[in-house]
This record gives C-alpha cells, structure tokens and sequence, in this order.
C-alpha cells in the first residue's frame, strides 16, 4: 500500500521546561493507571472498574492539555454496542474512555508498549493477532459474549493508523462479533485539531514513528483539540459484515468531510478536560 504524503501543519509548541514537565507528570499518572489494575481492578466490580477507567483517562487529557468535545451521544445505557472508529494515535484509546469507557480489541503489538500495555490490559483490552486466522475467530466469539453481557467494545476496523486526512477502507472480520451478538455497530470519527480548528498532526503515530516519538510530540503542543463525532447507531441483526463495516465507512467519512474549525450544534466539552 503506497503512503499518503505527509501534511505540511503549522507548529506551536512548548518550550523544552514545559514539555519535560507534562512528560514526568504524565508518567507518573501512567504508573498510577498500572497500580490500580495490579491491586484496585481485582477487588472491585466492573461498574467501578470503567468509573475508574473513564476517570484516570480524562485526567490524562488533561495533563496534556488536550480538550475533549463530544458531538452526539456515545454507547448505550445497556450495551451491546460495537464502537467502530478512524485510528490516528495511541491516544484514541484514552480518548474514547474519556467520553465512555469501552473495551477495546486491539493488535497484538500493543501488548509491547512500555507502561501503557499492562494498564490496557488490565482495563480488559482484548489483544488479537490478525494474522492468525484461528486466533481471529477465538478473540471474535469472547468478544460476542461480551457484546451480550452489555459490555460497550471498540474497534479500529482500518487495520493501522493514518495521519487523520484520509480513511482506509475497513475490514470487516472484527464486526463479526456484534453480528452474532445482534447488537448495534456505532460509528465515530476522530479529529486532532489545534484550539483555533486547523488539523493537528502531533499526536499520529503512522509508519515508522515510535510510541515514544509520538508521546514526546503530544507533550510539546501547547494545547490539543480533539472531536469525537458519534454517528448514528447501525443495527447489526441479520447484517453481514462487510455490509456493516462499508455502511460504518462511509458514515464516518462522511463526518469527517464537514468542516473541522466550526462547534456544531449538540457539541459537549467535558469541564474536567477543558479546565487546565
């Protein structure tokens, strides 16, 4: 597959003091995520387990400066919703659980990033090799139990990560799960913008960049932008799905194609994030 170029996006970052500064702040608040899935997760029940998921990320967001809007409504009071979003960055992660915490099935790479995998895990991301075909379908009947205990699961059915200005066509093998479950599919697209609406590029993590390169580029923007625009939901039920993955393609293109510098109507900034 040939990359896309690389846009060309004005800076404005922080001095060197500040960045350092966000980085120890933000590590620290990462080994405090890992203590409590090692010691809190096992002795409380799921209901706090995402309270204190959603939590622990919008305080993230906040060490970053990054402020969180919300356009429509994301999940479901009982569940059994499959959200399917664009893949930028390993920030998306904490973003969604910001707005709603999920569980994520994620690639099998993840589980080696340092710090960061531990907490993942323990706040019940479901790890899959894609290139394992029995793995696939192992992963994709827990996931349909899940779905039908009312659990909320995302997916990034793009395969891998872009720079937020196009969108790969999704596959729709990890979809197969809310099939089964005969729940509904919720398409949301995400949007890194500066605080003014122009298109950030800080926090991609496309190619070659290493989590740590991408970390390091997110503590040195002054402030971050990002829109989770939740479309709406795709009932599943008697779908196949590809069906359903090319029906949540194209909902998402289109919400990305609106214009990023205008606050919609329905638009919600989360205090906690936006307060810094």
């Amino acid at each position: 597959m040939e990359m896309a170029a690389v846009p060309v996006v004005a800076k404005r970052t922080n001095s060197l003091v500040v960045a350092c500064y966000r980085w120890a702040r933000t590590f620290v608040h990462m080994l405090e995520g890992v203590a409590t899935t090692l010691f809190i997760f096992p002795l409380v029940s799921d209901a706090t387990r995402r309270a204190t998921v959603q939590r622990w990320s919008v305080r993230l967001l906040r060490i970053l400066a990054v402020e969180l809007r919300v356009e429509g409504e994301l999940g479901a009071p009982r569940g059994n919703v499959m959200v399917v979003a664009n893949h930028i960055s390993w920030l998306d992660i904490f973003v969604l659980n910001a707005a709603h915490p999920v569980r994520f099935v994620a690639k099998s790479e993840i589980a080696k990033w340092p710090v960061v995998s531990q907490m993942v895990r323990g706040a019940g991301t479901v790890f899959i090799e894609r290139t394992r075909p029995r793995d696939v379908l192992n992963v994709n009947h827990y996931v349909a139990r899940l779905l039908a205990q009312g659990n909320v699961v995302a997916v990034f059915p793009e395969g891998t990560t872009t720079y937020g200005t196009e969108l790969l066509p999704f596959k729709g093998a990890l979809l197969q799960p809310i099939v089964e479950a005969e729940g509904h599919v919720q398409p949301v697209a995400i949007r890194y913008q500066t605080p003014d609406g122009n298109l950030s590029l800080a926090p991609e993590y496309v190619g070659d960049r290493s989590f740590t390169e991408s970390f390091w580029r997110v503590c040195g923007e002054r402030a971050l932008t990002v829109a989770l625009i939740a479309r709406p939901a795709l009932a599943a039920r008697a779908r196949h799905r590809r069906d359903l993955a090319r029906a949540a393609e194209i909902s998402i293109r289109t919400a990305l194609a609106a214009p990023a510098n205008a606050k919609e109507s329905g638009t919600t900034s989360d205090p906690a994030v936006a307060r810094r």
